[in-house]
């Protein structure tokens, strides 16, 4: 093509230029992941094993910190992991209208299969509208069954690709690495899919995915970027906080002199710690960056109805700073309530104090120390008065810890397990509140030590136990339909020649949320 018309068309068609530009600025990027599911179903054990795997030892050992994200290599290609698996985490970050991911992981246990916190993770990861793979963990288990696990995700409408689905899964173990190969392909082969892109000219922009105050180095914060390249000396806000990058550094602690899109950056420089889930942008000048912030909201007090079927537990919550107050207070919010609701009674930075064990005393209340630690006055009372002074460095951990409280202190279900069904043919001996039967089992199995519900002409007229079986004169565990036996039972009723014997278990089921 001549110079003069391409002159020509640079002069008439403006519109297609500014579009090639716009094209030639996009770079594939590489993809951000995020790991959901039930709680002891491996999501810790294969962001641990992916980074085992990945990362030397050499270079895994400078990772003195948890920064919320890192990256990996495979295949020449960068994968970057969100590092605070939990729904509740992710789900706060989303709160904000950030776009923290590009593709879910749901983790379930092959052993275990879909659990509460399973569906909660799949209802996050529908609203989110990610991309999904879904991940059968702990395959090496001898009572493991993926193909029952696929059929109950079948059930919340995830149906994966080998039950005619589109939804790709790999069956994977923590413990010894099988499949995780396979898992890693799978991401990229959905990236691949999704032409995830950046745009390198853009003023550097994406999300906080973790904050916090350093002792030594001032407010410090993890950035994933999702746009533009960040460069110590830009001007950079969010709508709490603003500042100017002094330094960057890798999930490695080694100095950078940019970072670009879906890369994990810790950036030092801000004037206060911003919020978990804030998007933050670069600047021109400081001026805009103050324009840009918000006015932080005012602090209604919640008002509690407690239902005569829940139960309340007190919290007493400290942390490092505002920040991490406000990106704990949101993230239990998420918790389910109907069982246990969740009071905050005292919300406030600093270290515990000695009014924070008199109140938690006073209230029975459950007190949490995050990143922030106990004065000794308090220790000390705390040691006497028998509280128990919970402390953690991330959120996930805390929020899994006041589930497991909320957990325990919900009432345990009993469920009734019934076995058979008795005809009682023959009374042999009958005592104050004992008596020896001979019967039939005309339905199911009866057992040893099983609950006794007794039945005359369809009519429930009491229960009891049986505290002994024989069958062919012989003591015995159980008898099956069509087998006569010999039963010594216990009970307030008497029970006639005629009676039905309906035999049942009570079991105490583990409460949940």
């Amino acid at each position: 093509m001549s110079f003069q018309r391409q002159k020509l068309i640079d002069k008439e068609h403006p519109f297609l230029i500014m579009i090639a530009e716009k094209k030639e600025n996009l770079i594939i990027r590489p993809p951000i992941v995020v790991v959901l599911g039930h709680i002891d179903h491996g999501k810790s054990s294969i962001l641990e094993t992916i980074k085992d795997l990945k990362i030397t030892a050499k270079e895994s050992g400078g990772i003195t910190q948890h920064i919320g994200a890192y990256q990996i290599e495979h295949q020449g290609k960068s994968i970057t992991f969100i590092d605070t698996p939990g729904h509740e985490a992710f789900s706060a970050m989303r709160s904000r209208g950030a776009k923290v991911a590009d593709i879910a992981i749901l983790v379930v246990a092959a052993d275990e299969g879909v659990k509460t916190q399973t569906k909660e993770a799949v209802m996050h990861i529908k609203k989110s509208g990610l991309p999904l793979i879904v991940a059968i963990n702990k395959i090496d288990k001898p009572t493991a069954d993926p193909e029952r696990v696929k059929r109950k995700l079948s059930q919340e409408n995830i149906l994966v690709e080998s039950m005619g689905g589109k939804v790709p899964s790999a069956e994977i173990s923590a413990k010894t690495g099988q499949g995780i190969e396979d898992l890693l392909e799978l991401i990229l082969l959905v990236a691949e899919m999704e032409q995830l892109k950046g745009d390198i000219k853009m003023p550097a922009e994406g999300v906080v995915i973790e904050a916090y105050l350093d002792s030594q180095r001032g407010p410090t914060a993890t950035l994933l970027l999702n746009n533009g390249v960040l460069k110590p000396g830009d001007i950079i806000g969010t709508g709490s906080c603003f500042g100017k990058v002094k330094n960057l550094e890798n999930f490695q602690e080694i100095a950078l002199k940019e970072a670009s899109s879906s890369m994990p950056v810790v950036v030092f420089g801000f004037e206060n710690v911003p919020k978990v889930g804030e998007k933050f942008r670069v600047f021109s000048d400081i001026e805009l960056a103050k324009n840009h912030l918000q006015k932080p909201e005012k602090k209604v007090s919640a008002v509690f109805s407690v239902e005569p079927s829940q139960r309340v537990l007190n919290l007493i919550l400290k942390a490092d700073v505002l920040g991490s107050l406000e990106a704990i207070e949101e993230v239990l919010k998420e918790l389910p309530q109907e069982k246990v609701v969740l009071r905050i009674l005292k919300s406030e930075v600093g270290e515990i104090n000695e009014s924070d064990i008199k109140l938690a005393k006073g209230s029975k209340a459950q007190v949490l120390a995050f990143r922030v630690k106990t004065n000794p006055i308090a220790q000390l009372l705390a040691e006497r008065e028998k509280i128990k002074i919970m402390e953690f460095e991330v959120i996930y951990e805390l929020v899994e810890g006041v589930r497991k409280i909320m957990e325990k202190i919900i009432k345990p279900e009993v469920v009734r397990i019934d076995f058979g069904k008795v005809k009682i043919s023959a009374i042999f001996r009958t005592e104050k509140n004992r008596q020896i039967l001979g019967g039939k089992v005309i339905e199911g199995e009866i057992k040893k030590g099983a609950l006794v519900e007794i039945f005359r002409e369809e009519e429930k007229v009491g229960q009891g136990r049986i505290i002994n079986l024989q069958r062919g004169k012989k003591d015995s565990e159980r008898a099956k339909k069509g087998e006569e036996c010999g039963v010594l039972y216990e009970g307030e009723v008497k029970i006639e020649e005629g009676d039905a014997l309906m035999i049942y278990t009570e079991e105490r089921k583990k409460g949940e949320l």
